[in-house]
């Protein structure tokens, strides 16, 4: 297996499943992720302005590349309803050599696109 240190998981929270969609689709859309996977019913416990909370998130795992991660972070950031969303990057340190061209491949397709 191929080591990698190109790729990354980023994992966000989003309230319901229908934000956790619009964020997908529009990071999709946009090329910054080649896959999210949404898992609804996380169980979150947290500290917020000096409160315990707790509540039902979705979590939202993006498949990227190390350079999608600035565009990914600012849409987030853009459009997440929270105050402080969830924006945690995680390096893989390898992969199969398939999946980790699958990933490259889709978030630049977009510029091949343009150049073809």
């Amino acid at each position: 297996m191929p080591r990698t240190t190109r790729h990354r998981l980023v994992l966000v929270t989003a309230p319901d499943l229908p934000v956790a969609r619009v964020l997908s689709r529009q990071a999709l859309e946009a090329r910054l992720v080649a896959c999210a996977n949404l898992i609804p019913g996380v169980e979150s416990h947290y500290w917020w302005q000096g409160r315990l909370e707790s509540g039902a998130e979705v979590m939202i795992l993006f498949k990227t590349t190390a350079a999608r991660v600035p565009a990914l972070e600012a849409l987030v950031r853009r459009e997440h309803p929270y105050d402080t969303p969830e924006f945690l990057v995680l390096s893989p340190t390898a992969g199969t050599a398939r999946y980790l061209d699958w990933i490259t491949g889709s978030v630049s397709a977009v510029a091949r696109r343009r150049r073809g």
